[in-house]
């Protein structure tokens, strides 16, 4: 088994070594001893950030992820919760594409007021919907 150093693993996997820590901390990852200072990890431990980095790019909260890694010899993924993770992702392109399409309109839109477009209409019907779902921050409310 090949021991990499905190320093080597940050460099590889293009994290910093406080990301690694926090990772270890939370208990995603976990080192095989010291070398002096410096933490040692398995080089299997690059494998697992990969995990983790794709779990994070689909939007997976670290907990989530720490879950679907806790098995021993092997991550526990689940198949559920992926295709759950698939359909929000699938809702947020759709009410994404809808937003770009209607900016591209109204940038192209020969109508001489915006206003007077029903597309850029749709557009700020959208909008309105989207702002009536999200939860107003503390400085909104004030």
């Amino acid at each position: 088994m090949k021991e990499l150093d905190i320093g080597k693993v940050a460099r590889w996997s293009g994290l910093p070594a406080s990301t690694l820590r926090y990772y270890e901390e939370k208990g995603l990852i976990h080192s095989i001893g010291r070398n002096g200072l410096k933490r040692v990890f398995a080089e299997s431990v690059l494998q697992r950030l990969s995990l983790i980095a794709l779990g994070r790019t689909a939007g997976f909260s670290l907990d989530a992820i720490a879950e679907m890694l806790a098995a021993e010899g092997g991550p526990a993924i689940d198949r559920e919760q992926l295709e759950r993770k698939a359909e929000q992702l699938d809702h947020t392109i759709r009410r994404l594409s809808a937003i770009r399409d209607g900016l591209r309109h109204a940038a192209l839109c020969p109508a001489d007021n915006h206003l007077s477009c029903p597309t850029f209409q749709r557009l700020m019907s959208l909008a309105s919907k989207q702002m009536g779902r999200k939860r107003p921050t503390a400085a909104e409310r004030a």
